[in-house]
Parts: structure tokens; sequence; C-alpha cells
């Protein structure tokens, strides 16, 4: 497949480049995943697990658990984000038997506090403080802690890893198209990849607390819950400008949007494309705010005429 190629090709030039560290993501569950043929890692990080590619992982959350849980090696310390309490008891089920060093979210590092400016972290009895991502939202945090236990396990092992390079990796990091903002003609334009209702769950609570409601521009590949999705984001939805992923065989049709739009009772108009989308909101309805949503697929066609 087009993954196992280009995984094959990064590889190659890892093997190359000698880095200090490879950071590799898995692109699809984990178990039988084309970047799982390593056979030795470091560390192992279970980041939340939400539903998505049932198709290929499995109908319940259990089942993509599992999937996700075969990325684990031998002596790899394994570090586990913020998972739904179900989910958390069972990788502890799991894992019971394996001789890994197990870091969990809430127990071996939590968060203790945070406003709007810094977060404290306990991580093995101590505490730390960092400021607040750049990244939108309050999931990043969450993220952050993660990523930032991970880096206090390799420096407690001894690797080099300061402080202040931490607090400048949060503070640098930026994440296309993960409520990435941006304003053209005084409007303000959120661009968000979600395309699950976890995914859904974090646009809701971002523009709850912001207490605002929004126009979404959508387009979604044909094989995700719009259902559920858009029933998730109602609460916060003027209306849903419904367009199909360009040059996408896979996508939703503007209509099948629609279809799902009225039987939701959420305003919604079919466009083409998005230009026409983007046109038809900045001079009929004028809004202060527009979600480009749905799929990373539409967020990478489209990016590059909004920055």
């Amino acid at each position: 497949t087009f993954f196992e190629i280009t995984t094959a090709a990064a590889f190659y030039l890892f093997s190359k480049e000698r880095a200090d560290f490879l950071i590799l993501e898995t692109g699809l569950g984990g178990r039988l995943d084309a970047t799982n043929v390593i056979s030795n890692s470091l560390i192992d990080i279970i980041t939340p697990i939400g539903i998505d590619h049932q198709e290929f992982l499995g109908k319940k959350v259990i089942n993509i658990s599992n999937e996700k849980l075969g990325i684990i090696k031998k002596n790899s310390v394994v570090v586990i984000g913020k998972q739904k309490k179900i989910v958390n008891s069972h990788i502890k089920k799991k894992l019971i038997k394996k001789k890994n060093k197990k870091l969990f979210f809430n127990q071996n590092y939590k968060i203790v506090y945070q406003d709007n400016n810094l977060f404290k972290l306990k991580y093995q009895k101590k505490l730390f403080s960092f400021k607040n991502p750049k990244l939108q939202g309050e999931h990043q945090i969450e993220n952050a802690s993660t990523a930032i236990t991970a880096a206090l396990f390799l420096k407690e092992i001894g690797y080099k890893i300061e402080k202040k390079n931490i607090d400048k990796a949060i503070l640098n990091t930026k994440w296309p198209g993960r409520l990435e903002k941006t304003k053209k003609n005084s409007v303000t334009f959120y661009l968000d990849g979600a395309h699950n209702i976890d995914g859904a769950n974090v646009i809701l609570k971002f523009f709850k607390k912001k207490d605002i409601k929004i126009w979404l521009i959508l387009g979604m590949l044909n094989n995700k819950d719009i259902y559920n999705f858009l029933k998730k984001l109602k609460p916060i939805l003027l209306g849903v400008i419904c367009i199909p992923i360009p040059n996408e065989k896979n996508t939703f049709k503007n209509e099948e949007i629609a279809k799902v739009c009225n039987k939701l009772k959420i305003l919604n108009f079919k466009k083409n494309n998005f230009s026409s989308a983007k046109n038809f909101l900045l001079k009929e309805i004028k809004p202060k705010i527009i979600l480009i949503s749905g799929s990373l697929y539409l967020i990478g066609k489209i990016r590059n005429k909004l920055l």
C-alpha cells in the first residue's frame, strides 16, 4: 500500500540520518501497522483512544484498545495518556502481567493546577510548572503532559534533557489543522481535521468555553459517522455549508451531508466547493467565526487558500 511504501522510505531515511531519537507514530491501530516492524523501543506512548477506523480495528473501544496496545515492546516504558474509564481499566488488566514500567495519567503523572497562563505537572512526586501550549484547546495541556512525562523519564535514565528546552518545545509546537486559527477579511477561521466523536467533543468543549456559536463548512469521507459527529456539534452550530472533499472519490456528496443536517434540524446550504462555500458565507451570512472541519484530507486541500 501507499502507507507501507512511505514507511519503508522513511525507515531508509532514518537509517541514513542517524538522529538522536526517532519518534515513530503508527498509521492505523498498532498491532498490524507497518510501523510496528520495529522490534525495540525505549518508550511506547498510548495516546487517548477513541472510536475510529472500526472497519479495520473492531467495532468497540476495547477491540480498538487491543490493537493500539500491540505496539508495546518487551523492555519499553509505557506512558499512558488520559483515557476513558473503561479503556483505562482494560489497559491495566492487559498490562498486569507485563513487566514493563508503566506511567499512567492521573496516577504516576497528573495535572494538579492550570489557569490561562500555566499548568503544574506532578511526576513521580516532583512538581513542575510549564507555560500553556500555544495550541488551542484544553486537551492540548493533557497531551503536553504525556509528552513531558516521556521527556522527564528520558532525563531520569541519563539523557541530557533540560527543562528550559521542554518549555521552549511546548511554546514552539505548531499543529496544522488542529483548531488552527487564522484571520481573513476580519473573519476568524478555525481549521480542524476532526472526523470522529472524540474530535467533535474537543471542538464542542472549545467553543462552549468561549460561549460562541459558529458556522461550519463540512466535508467528510463516507466511511465516517457523520450523523453522530453533527449531533455532537449541534449545540454550537448556527448552520452548516455542505461540500464534497475535492478530488476524493470516497467523499460524502453535499446532498448526503444536507440530508443528515435536515434529519437533525440543522440549517444547511449545499455548495460544490470550498471557494463557493466561503464566498457565500462572507457575502450572504457575514459571520464572525467560521470552522472548517470533517477531514484532514479537506484541510490539506484548502489550507493554502486561507493561510
